[in-house]
């Protein structure tokens, strides 16, 4: 099954643009439906006519390179692979954060990545303080979720869609803790980092479009991912009044808007595209990757 280049939508009989060699849906078979770089090849305007038509001809030109090198720059190294670029990013940011720290000041590096109740004005931080984390055990754990959940997602929904959703529930649960941190605790100046809001989302599209998917948590505890959204949802909201701040580290109200946002997502989807039906983590067993082969409806 492949993925349409432009809308991200899974096709059994995709088209394949004779133009730009791109792979497409049947909304957007058509060069003039995806914006084809290649439809600028057909127009006569300027090559060989008068000094301004030549102008208008090279600015055309020269903005269907800039597409086509932006779509090639996707198509190579986003497409179908946003859960290991958002994986790099964050190890990245990570690193950046360590060496910002020890060589210039904790107070920079918070500027750049934390998402402060005291400056929420800082709106860059609504983005790299997804990226950001707070330690070593941080980050592995948000890792390991987004890696076996994010690429079930990524494939499900498509790559645009995937990472639209990744930014935006990262960016609203930071924004849900500091506010939460605001109306419940005022004066009290808190700040948060980490993907967990945007790991919360992704686990609560998989709820919704099947809830009986089977998560071999340890390699061979198999545990259905409703009751690990529920139990997870119930801990945030029962920890989340009395560590409003992020107590013991936890951005429980952060948890909490992510879970929602990915629950209101996988309900607007759910009629779209095919549901993953199996999960593991790790090597071996049924159905989960590095096991035996699947029949359809795996991934």
């Amino acid at each position: 099954m492949a993925t349409c280049d432009e809308c991200g939508k899974q096709e059994n009989m995709p088209y394949e643009c004779r133009r730009c060699g791109g792979t497409f849906c049947a909304d957007h078979r058509l060069p003039e439906n995806h914006d084809c770089p290649g439809l600028e090849w057909d127009d006569p305007v300027g090559v060989f006519n008068q000094a301004e038509e030549r102008d208008a001809g090279t600015s055309r030109g020269g903005r269907a390179g800039l597409r086509r090198r932006a779509r090639s720059i996707w198509r190579s190294y986003v497409q179908n692979n946003a859960t290991f670029v958002f994986l790099l990013l964050m190890w990245v940011t990570w690193v950046t954060q360590l060496v910002i720290r020890v060589l210039a000041s904790p107070e920079l590096e918070a500027t750049l990545f934390v998402l402060r109740s005291d400056h929420p004005e800082y709106v860059w931080t609504w983005i790299t303080s997804v990226f950001a984390h707070g330690g070593i055990v941080h980050i592995a754990a948000n890792s390991i979720g987004i890696f076996f959940f994010g690429q079930v997602v990524e494939r499900r929904i498509g790559t645009k869609r995937y990472v639209a959703l990744f930014l935006a529930s990262g960016a609203v649960a930071g924004l849900a803790q500091i506010g939460a941190s605001i109306l419940l605790s005022p004066g009290v100046a808190t700040g948060v980092v980490g993907a967990s809001g945007a790991l919360l989302a992704i686990m609560g599209v998989l709820t919704i479009l099947n809830p009986g998917l089977t998560v071999y948590l340890y390699f061979f505890l198999p545990v259905p991912i409703w009751a690990l959204t529920i139990g997870f949802a119930a801990l945030s909201l029962l920890q989340g009044f009395g560590q409003v701040g992020g107590g013991a580290g936890i951005a429980h109200w952060a948890h909490l808007a992510g879970l929602a946002i990915g629950l209101a997502y996988g309900l607007y989807v759910q009629d779209q595209i095919e549901p993953p039906r199996q999960l593991q983590f790790g090597g071996g067993g049924p159905g989960g990757p590095g096991g035996p082969g699947r029949r359809g409806g795996g991934f």
